[in-house]
């Protein structure tokens, strides 16, 4: 049995795809007999009875989006608390250098150290502390990066060999979530509401949709009351608001479509992995992070970034093709079970063991 201690800096009361990758993970590795605690700031209960929850985050803007951290001297002390009441065989860091208890962990534990990098493309944060941040770098003894463009931004700041691992997906969770009822072709959008996600571009394009289509908006955002205001009275629409992770399944399961419209800054496509896990098919955009998972016309058609009129086409043709929708879900369920979280908490067991004392 490994003991492992798996530090978030952001809170596991906001949705975020790091949050969701730490209490995947700790949850499969529980499933496989080892003991897995998470240390993270919460906003509230915490999602997990495994979880130590080390106070309340602040938000910060980084990669075109809101991170909830916890930079303050109170959440630095309960996690050196926690640290030091249990005695992990390995500490495992998502994203190292973010303010709050992974730099803290990374500059206060003598135990052994992995660290997952989940971000790509650029960071400022990287280039103004370009040598402070290799020197704490240093400090891991083994580092981690969930996709080829992760492992390049991490390489290209700090330096250093990477251990390239993928993101996971419980398939069960979506695979045996509860259907609701849909009233005609129903397509799904999950997400924050801010540029990057690319929700106005899917919101323009349902001008060229037909009428008996519904849209179910899931999320919130910087957005929200701007697109709301400028598309409302459209029947088609439904705004969702904040979803629970029970209830993204049950929408993902039961929509017959799931668009992600996103304009960058996708590192890796867990949303797309969940959908195919769902059994539903897939319009996205052409990004190098989705292409990590979906291969284009195989497990979603991919559409350029932005484009109104291409994004509508092909939602258009998806719904309309029958046999092309039905290829699209077949490829997409063994594509999912080839990024199960349970094989990716058996990588992370042979990783911990290679580094711990």
């Amino acid at each position: 049995m490994v003991r492992v201690a798996l530090v978030c800096p952001y809170s596991l009361t906001a949705f975020g795809g790091v949050q969701g990758q730490v209490l995947g993970l700790a949850r499969s590795l529980r499933a496989l007999g080892h003991a897995a605690r998470v240390l993270a700031p919460c906003d509230g209960p915490p999602p997990d009875g495994g979880v130590t929850p080390l106070g309340n985050s602040i938000p910060l803007i980084a990669n075109g989006s809101v991170a909830p951290i916890a930079p303050d001297p109170s959440c630095a002390l309960r996690t050196i608390r926690a640290l030091r009441d249990e005695e992990f065989d390995v500490v495992h860091l998502h994203e190292p250098l973010v303010p709050g208890p992974t730099l803290t962990t990374l500059l206060f534990t003598d135990r052994p150290l992995v660290g997952t990098f989940h971000r790509a493309g650029a960071s400022s944060a990287y280039d103004y502390l370009r040598y402070p941040a290799r020197a704490l770098a240093r400090r891991l003894d083994l580092r981690c990066a969930v996709s080829a463009d992760a492992t390049s931004t991490a390489q290209r700041a700090l330096g250093g060999r990477y251990e390239q691992v993928f993101n996971g997906i419980e398939v069960e969770r979506f695979s045996k979530a509860a259907m609701l009822a849909t009233d005609g072709p129903t397509i799904l959008f999950v997400g924050r509401h801010e540029p990057r996600k690319g929700l106005a571009t899917l919101l323009a394009a349902m001008d060229d949709l037909p009428r008996h289509l519904r849209l179910w908006v899931a999320g919130h955002g910087p957005q929200t009351s701007e697109l709301r205001a400028r598309h409302f009275g459209d029947p088609r629409i439904e705004w969702l608001g904040r979803i629970s992770d029970e209830e993204k399944a049950a929408r993902l399961r039961s929509a017959d479509l799931f668009v992600a419209p996103s304009l960058g800054g996708e590192s890796f496509g867990v949303v797309l992995l969940e959908a195919m896990a769902a059994s539903t098919a897939i319009v996205a955009s052409d990004l190098p992070g989705y292409r990590n998972v979906a291969r284009p016309g195989e497990q979603a058609m991919l559409v350029p970034p932005g484009n109104a009129s291409a994004l509508a086409a092909a939602i258009r043709r998806v719904l309309d093709d029958a046999a092309l929708s039905r290829d699209l879900v077949e490829a997409g369920d063994q594509r999912a079970a080839e990024f199960s979280m349970q094989h990716l908490a058996e990588r992370y067991v042979e990783l911990y063991r290679s580094v711990a004392v």
